[in-house]
């Protein structure tokens, strides 16, 4: 085992090895619970923006099964938060998908898995700022009744200059610790999902009075995925499922910070996931039966609509008065998801440099607030000089950037899922429950997420997909997702000359003892 020698600089903390081969990072240890681990990883998925973002696409592709494909995107969720979880108990982590994954394959393996992770995080950052920018003018238009306020967010400076704020605020908070970070979280987690109890209530009622001419009855044929036309929409339709339960695993990100560090995130993230399929079909079916899924009036699959359908259906239901709640709502979700999204790329990134896969001075901890400090700037920094680069080159270009989002996902997850398999192989037979949990769940995972992996590859060659914008003939999306993990290559091989031992297999291996943070 080689030992990390990292010097540390004036008023920093560094990683370094504890008992041995142990390698301790001086996180904050039990400032997270059980309540507080499931609320960030309700929050990093961020329910309200999800739905308004996606509802009208979804039901757009699938028509009205798409219930039922909310149903879809959570199985492979689930069988790989089964991977998750076990893998936790075995070694809590703050790397997560790349600790594990490089003990399960490798070094280069290990690497590349933590790079998808990294850069799709990076991308939804960007993502969610820009979402919460457009919200900001966008409430305080409502608010003031002026239109002219609600039309900055259309000039591209005070866009750039607003969204930036957002991002050094959401950095910020994220510095100063895990306190501060659930004391945020408490009060924007609890107003979405309250504001979204309202929506679905209030629905129901309108569809039962018959409110809107395009609302349903409802059928229980809604939650049969094999209705659904084509296997072409099933896809589509899945993709976006599957994009909606991105981030529950930031509950696995906090485990050396959590009280049960072994067995809390992993029941936190099924807390979370029960919570967020539980919200995504009672939304669904509750929308669905007021105005239907159809393209006219206030139809989910109306285009005029469908990129932001609560922006459309937030008056009609709730009325005036109530319905700017639900602009408060998607903005508090947007920007709770920005804050908290900080956690699993700032501590994965600590992970990888604590292991010499990474530069050393990503390993330095604030020594008051117990945070990754250097890693939350440099995601902050990473984040807006993303976002500010490609809003300023092309609309199409950050488009087709958050389609390719879905590559990523796919990418990291199914590896840490047959990560769990390989690595407990030698288990597998010793019970049933064993058999299940860290074999045969988490492959039927990690196959689901690579077949959509594959199917997603295929589809992007075409030109049509996302904004339509072409490289050579070929997709832009396809040129972005490929490209992206391309770069992560080049990145790769430039680390391995600089730092040997880690991809020479001596720093982190299936041998080496995980962090134990006592409970």
């Amino acid at each position: 085992m080689t030992q990390l020698d990292v010097r540390p600089q004036a008023g920093d903390t560094v990683s370094g090895v504890a008992d041995g081969d142990v390698r301790g990072k001086g996180l904050g240890k039990g400032s997270v619970g059980l309540v507080g681990s499931a609320v960030i990883g309700i929050s990093t998925v961020a329910p309200v923006y999800c739905l308004t973002s996606t509802l009208g696409s979804t039901a757009g592709e699938v028509g009205l099964q798409m219930p039922a494909i909310f149903l879809a995107g959570f199985l492979p969720m689930l069988l790989v938060a089964f991977a998750y979880r076990e893998l936790n108990k075995a070694m809590p982590d703050c790397g997560t998908s790349f600790t594990w994954t490089v003990k399960a394959f490798g070094p280069r393996i290990g690497w590349m898995c933590g790079w998808g992770l990294v850069i799709a995080t990076i991308i939804v950052l960007s993502n969610l700022a820009g979402v919460a920018t457009s919200y900001f003018w966008l409430l305080a238009g409502e608010i003031t009744s002026n239109p002219s306020i609600a039309a900055l967010d259309d000039n591209k400076l005070v866009h750039i200059a607003t969204c930036l704020t957002l991002i050094a605020v959401a950095t910020a908070i994220s510095y100063r610790g895990m306190t501060a970070t659930k004391g945020v979280q408490y009060a924007l987690v609890g107003l979405q999902l309250v504001v979204l109890a309202v929506f679905v209530a209030m629905a129901f009622q309108k569809a039962s009075a018959g409110t809107f001419d395009t609302g349903l009855d409802f059928s229980w044929s809604w939650m049969n995925p094999f209705a659904v036309e084509s296997m072409a929409a099933f896809t589509a339709g899945l993709s976006l499922s599957i994009f909606m339960y991105w981030g529950w695993d930031a509950c696995l990100a906090t485990n050396e910070e959590t009280t049960g560090s072994t067995k809390t995130p992993g029941r936190a993230s099924l807390i979370a996931m029960v919570v967020l399929v539980g919200s995504y079909l009672a939304t669904g079916v509750a929308a669905q039966m007021a105005v239907g899924s159809g393209g006219e009036g206030l139809g989910l699959a109306n285009e005029e609509t469908s990129d932001n359908v609560f922006a459309a259906l937030a008056s009609p239901v709730m009325g005036p008065v109530l319905g700017i709640l639900l602009f408060v709502a998607v903005l508090a979700s947007a920007a709770a998801s920005l804050q908290t999204t900080f956690i699993p790329v700032a501590r994965t990134v600590l992970a990888m440099s604590t292991y010499e896969a990474l530069p050393p001075s990503y390993a330095k901890v604030h020594p008051r607030f117990k945070t990754p400090g250097r890693a939350t700037v440099m995601a902050g920094a990473a984040t807006g000089l993303f976002y500010t680069v490609m809003t300023l080159v092309s609309e199409n270009v950050l488009t087709d950037t958050i389609f390719a989002l879905g590559l990523m996902i796919c990418f990291y997850y199914s590896l840490t899922a047959f990560a769990c398999a390989w690595y407990f192989r030698g288990e597998l037979r010793r019970s049933s429950r064993d058999l299940f949990f860290k074999g045969v769940f988490p492959v039927l995972g990690g196959l689901l997420l690579a077949a959509v992996f594959c199917k997603t590859l295929f589809d992007m060659w075409d030109p049509a997909y996302g904004s339509g914008s072409t490289v050579l003939g070929v997709g832009s999306v396809f040129i972005i997702g490929v490209g992206l993990l391309a770069l992560g290559l080049v990145i790769m091989f430039v680390t391995e000359r600089r730092s040997p031992a880690f991809f020479r297999g001596e720093v982190l291996t299936k041998s080496t003892p995980s962090l134990v943070v006592e409970d």
